[in-house]
């Protein structure tokens, strides 16, 4: 089932691609305190909410995660909520000590919200064959999702899915649009309604 989801899903996500969905530009830094920049939209929380690294749709999510106030979302852990995406090393699926609030920010809004389910989506640069990049990008996505697990989650809260090199948020070819492409997306399914 594993092999077969990780054929099919790079092929829906070329078709996605060829569609022009993923050609959407990511919404940029938002901090509500101080007005919106252009192309984006905001949430009356206070909270700058980054989402450099996530399509459109991941952004606007995190928008709304970031007012939040449902049980799982405390004052402390909002900054980290707000933050979707996990970078990685080059060929390292090794998760960094500036990532585990982040992780433990969602593990605590996941426990306190067991509706809520999340897709763990792993990303390499485009160095290597696709197999290779598959691999990696399943590696990465698992790395986080052990973490989140052994912080309380449900598995059957979490999706991990690799894309491999077939999604870059950054088209370059240089090692600053590389460090921006290795990475997992944390992507809620849903927001559930108390969020909103």
């Amino acid at each position: 089932m594993k092999a077969l989801k990780l054929f099919i899903l790079p092929l829906l996500a070329t078709s996605v691609i060829m569609t022009g969905c993923a050609s959407r530009k990511p919404v940029a830094t938002v901090d509500a305190t101080q007005g919106l920049s252009s192309g984006s939209t905001g949430n009356d929380s206070g909270v700058t909410v980054s989402t450099q690294g996530l399509s459109e749709d991941a952004a606007l999510n995190a928008q709304n995660l970031a007012g939040a106030s449902a049980k799982g979302v405390t004052e402390a852990n909002k900054q980290y909520l707000a933050n979707r995406v996990v970078y990685f090393d080059y060929d390292s699926s090794d998760l960094s000590n500036q990532d585990y609030l982040t992780l433990q920010a969602h593990a605590q809004f996941l426990m306190a919200n067991a509706n809520s389910r999340v897709a763990l989506t792993g990303h390499t640069d485009e160095r290597g064959t696709r197999e290779y990049n598959l691999a990696l990008g399943e590696r990465r996505a698992k790395a986080v999702e052990s973490f989140l697990i052994s912080n309380g989650v449900n598995p059957g809260q979490l999706e991990p899915v690799s894309y491999g090199k077939e999604m870059p948020i950054n088209p370059g070819h240089n090692e600053a649009a590389w460090k921006e492409n290795r990475r997992v997306e944390i992507n809620y399914e849903a927001v559930p309604p108390l969020l909103k």
